[in-house]
């Protein structure tokens, strides 16, 4: 989270939006939160990761 900063790619953007609108910790919360279900997703069906999918 700390090295979003001066990023420009989307991901990036995401986290920086994210931290402007909610604040540190709950962009922190929120990043483990979305983490978690593309982790989820990947160990319950058989599909490989992409990681355009994971950047929605």
């Amino acid at each position: 989270m700390r090295y979003v900063a001066g990023k420009a790619d989307a991901q990036s953007r995401w986290r920086q939006d994210l931290i402007a609108r909610r604040g540190y910790n709950r962009a922190a919360v929120a990043l483990a939160n979305k983490n978690a279900r593309v982790i989820q997703a990947l160990l319950s069906s058989d599909t490989p990761y992409r990681s355009s999918a994971a950047a929605r």
